[in-house]
């Protein structure tokens, strides 16, 4: 009977595993299909929001990806009490929403949302890869301090990336231009679809085959997500720039970017 019961959890995992494969594929695929077309909008939008919806979808599908295996990965392999891992779960989860704060004000103010959202999308990728580097697991195995930065650079990418790319949503359309809602509507499916399939596809993987494949996953769809999004940029119709580009001038821009790499110590610190 127990194991009756055990081949058919193993077949249902399996199945809805491959269902969400299935899923996510398809959204890419139909969405390569819309950002590919000669015209200038397609099924009444313009190119640049199925680019964003993109973007934005393999963003949640990494984050969710690694939120889906982080609480089992901090009892298992780090060894952690569980009321100690809900703590840091819950400090980690508290940090990635409190700081788009800094990177909405940085993009408004000076770099503007485009640069703001490549930057915290740089940082995503490295610190989804880095929590690949899993090391041979206990607080006391140096590996863990790759693991601290790994969440630090989530935090501050998620900071840059998460407040801006809506806003860039927005910009494509006039303010008075009936499509904006419905154009939300479909960006927010791209972040729906990202973290339902992640939290199967890369909680089967790492629970299953390992934890560097989980997370190894993650950091791809971060890495894909990336790459729409620079080889696109001619689609956002040159939204998202900044206001002012002499508030940068002079080096300054890199001086913001040097300070988002500061965020990333403290929040390595804090994080602890």
């Amino acid at each position: 009977m127990h194991e009756l019961i055990f081949t058919f959890d193993s077949a249902f995992e399996m199945w809805t595993f491959w269902i969400a494969v299935v899923a996510l594929a398809g959204f890419l695929l139909g969405g390569l299909f819309l950002v590919t077309r000669p015209q200038a909008e397609v099924i009444g939008h313009p190119k640049g929001l199925f680019l964003l919806f993109m973007a934005e979808m393999w963003e949640r599908f990494s984050y969710y990806g690694m939120r889906a295996l982080l609480i089992f990965y901090l009892i298992q392999h780090w060894m952690f009490a569980e009321e100690k891992a809900y703590v840091i779960y819950g400090a980690y989860t508290a940090l990635v929403y409190i700081a788009p704060v800094v990177g909405g004000y940085l993009a408004d103010q000076y770099i503007g949302q485009r640069k703001a959202v490549l930057f915290g999308a740089i940082l995503l990728t490295f610190g989804h890869f880095f929590m690949a580097f899993e090391g041979g697991g206990g607080q006391a195995d140096p590996m863990i301090n790759v693991f601290w930065l790994a969440l630090a650079l989530i935090i501050v990418g998620s900071g840059f990336l998460k407040a801006n790319i809506s806003v860039i949503v927005g910009q494509l359309y006039d303010r008075t231009d009936i499509r904006r809602d419905p154009a939300y509507t479909i960006f927010y499916m791209g972040i729906n679809v990202g973290a339902a399939t992640a939290s199967i596809i890369c909680g089967f993987l790492g629970q299953t085959y390992g934890w560097e494949y989980g997370f190894g996953l993650a950091g791809i769809g971060m890495l894909i997500g990336l790459v729409f999004f620079i080889i696109g940029k001619p689609l956002l119709l040159g939204k998202g720039e900044p206001k002012d580009p002499a508030k940068i001038a002079g080096g300054k821009e890199w001086a913001i970017y040097g300070a988002g790499l500061g965020m990333v110590l403290l929040c390595w610190a804090a994080i602890q």
